[in-house]
């Protein structure tokens, strides 16, 4: 008992130094590794290196990928592909369904884009088609900020799920988190475009607040915004920073099953190292290179790297900090003694997504969630009954269910739609807050149905 004890103590400690201190989760977490280190009594000289070690250990393979995701990501935002990736859905769903093309839009934007960007970038295609359709701005908002809100908690290579991922395990089959990540996401947007179609005839309650800044991107019509970023580059060159590595890491993974569906002779040689997450990753960032447009592009290019970098650097300071304490709890005495206890309590699947909603709810980062509950599970999964790399796999998809549940005051994304979409706190909790609670227990459902089929 006073195992569970300490660890909601230091849980408790995360959570404060975050939501009410305003410490750097990065700090938190390192603090909390440290606290752990000494509270379940390791061997004072091992404490540092335990620490350290697991730092290193999660950043020496995922930390490269977070940050050429990141890079590419920057580059899809500045280029205007994220642009051109928006008009090719309208052209393909139409006008009929404005929520549902809301919803994939931003679905699909926010694989290489961060969701809180994604929102802002494609505030004014929604502002436009709100005008066009006579549909509420309301309904618009929820559908877009939620269909943003699942490939965020869901798919690689987003930071958040990567870093989860790693933590786990799965640093090298990616791309059975990306398969099942893309259904999972999927029905959690569902979820929320349904949701956003309650307030169909809804409008906003509050007058424009925003600063003069916020206020010009606020009324400038998506005609104008897509004429401010010059040429667009063309659909193919948009989508295949994202798509061909998204694609060679699923075939990676495939090419490295023990059945060797494509031989285990150069073929498959090939076909696993193209399939690695960083070489994926790399192609995909020198394809990202035909959509620089200046006339000096290695200058162009060198900037956007210096972006994503600086982009990346909290999430790989965070990433590293929780695997440090993730490597704590592991030679620690407590995953033995949870597995056990909980295992017999056959939650199973529900644990980490309950863990991460908690976390998620306290101190509002996303990120952080994912992280820290990945690092405090990962010891315990074999207890569980979720040790395969398919347990492991479902494992990242619940507790990106529960990072997602429920966005509120505490989040940043929750300040970026209510301001954007001119909504007071209360209707925002009502449209926003109520639809990611939604998309959260709506994943994981389908986890758990996913977990009794494949388990």
């Amino acid at each position: 008992m006073g195992l569970i004890v300490t660890l909601l103590l230091v849980v408790g400690f995360i959570v404060l130094a975050t939501s009410q201190l305003k410490l750097h989760p990065f700090l938190a977490l390192l603090g909390a590794a440290f606290i752990a280190a000494f509270a379940y009594g390791l061997p004072i000289d091992s404490v540092v290196e335990t620490i350290t070690s697991g730092f290193g250990g999660i950043l020496g393979y995922i930390g490269l990928v977070i940050v050429l995701g990141t890079i590419i990501g920057v580059i899809l935002e500045k280029s205007g592909a994220a642009i051109t990736m928006a008009d090719v859905m309208i052209a393909k769903l139409g006008d009929r369904f404005p929520t549902l093309t809301m919803s994939v839009i931003g679905y699909i934007v926010s694989i290489p884009v961060f969701c809180d960007s994604g929102f802002i970038i494609l505030n004014s295609l929604k502002e436009s088609l709100a005008k066009k359709l006579d549909t509420s701005p309301i309904a618009m908002s929820v559908a877009l900020a939620t269909g943003l809100y699942a490939t965020h908690t869901f798919i690689p290579p987003t930071p958040g799920p990567i870093a989860a991922a790693g933590n786990l395990g799965l640093e090298s089959s990616l791309g059975l988190v990306i398969a099942a990540g893309i259904p999972v996401a999927a029905v959690a947007a569902l979820a929320g475009m349904l949701w956003a179609r309650r307030f169909v005839n809804t409008q906003p309650d509050v007058d424009d607040t925003l600063s003069e800044a916020e206020a010009r991107h606020q009324q400038q019509d998506w005609e104008a915004l897509k004429a401010s970023y010059g040429r667009l580059p063309r659909p193919l060159a948009a989508f295949a920073p994202i798509i061909v590595p998204i694609a060679l890491i699923c075939i990676g993974t495939v090419a490295r099953l023990p059945a060797a569906p494509f031989g285990e002779g150069t073929a498959m040689a090939v076909l696993s190292l193209l399939g690695q997450p960083l070489t994926a990753l790399l192609i995909g960032l020198l394809l990202a290179t035909a959509l620089l447009k200046s006339e000096n592009r290695i200058v162009e290019f060198s900037d956007r790297i210096s972006e994503g970098i600086v982009s990346a650097a909290p999430i790989l300071l965070i990433t590293g900090a929780g695997g440090a304490f993730g490597a704590v709890l592991s030679a620690s005495p407590l995953g033995d003694y949870l597995g056990s206890t909980l295992s017999t309590l056959g939650i199973g699947i529900f644990m980490p997504f309950i863990v991460a909603a908690g976390l998620k709810s306290a101190q509002g980062s996303s990120t952080v969630a994912l992280v820290t509950t990945s690092a405090l599970v990962a010891p315990m999964l074999d207890s569980l009954g979720l040790g395969s790399d398919m347990g492991r796999t479902l494992t990242v998809m619940a507790i990106g269910a529960g990072a997602m549940t429920v966005s509120h005051a505490n989040d940043s994304f929750f300040w970026v739609v209510s301001r954007f979409s001119r909504m007071s706190v209360g209707l925002a909790y009502r449209a926003q807050t109520l639809a990611t609670l939604i998309q959260g227990v709506t994943a994981i459902l389908l986890v758990y149905l996913l977990s009794l089929v494949l388990l």
